[in-house]
């Protein structure tokens, strides 16, 4: 063992690990309210879903709800961030923080998950405070250019 294996997590570590957990749960709660915005869209569309069994069978593997996958993906990554070993880096948490502010940019012409989180936002009042929520956590975002 060397000398950084023995190191104890400090305050930096600690806050670290903490603004991932924050970020974390931040983007479960979008998740969740996409997730049952969703929902309530399908079952205007295409009738009722029967059980909570049937529901999780089409968030896996229907195509309606295929869009919100990138969102899971990014959720998965800071868990496993989360689960390593070694203590987090300013650098590995600025990455999971730019990750969120490139994936959570709606598009009204957008494909995949930006076009859809764009309708999302445009019909239900839940999505927009939880984004709204979710922008602020994450900070002013630099100018793209465009």
């Amino acid at each position: 063992m060397n000398e950084n294996s023995l190191r104890q997590a400090g305050p930096e570590d600690e806050n670290l690990r903490r603004r991932s957990l924050e970020l974390r749960n931040a983007l479960l709660t979008l998740h969740k309210t996409l997730i049952d915005s969703e929902r309530v869209s399908f079952e205007k569309t295409m009738g009722e879903i029967q059980s909570p069994n049937h529901f999780l069978q089409l968030l896996t593997s229907d195509p309606w709800f295929a869009w919100l996958r990138p969102l899971s993906r990014l959720i998965v990554s800071i868990d496993e961030a989360l689960d390593q070993k070694k203590p987090l880096t300013i650098g590995d948490v600025d990455a999971l923080m730019i990750q969120s502010g490139r994936l959570l940019v709606p598009a009204e012409h957008g494909e995949g998950f930006s076009g859809h989180y764009f309708e999302a936002l445009q019909r239900d009042p839940h999505v927009v405070l939880t984004h709204a929520e979710l922008v602020r956590f994450l900070g002013p975002r630099e100018p793209t250019g465009e």
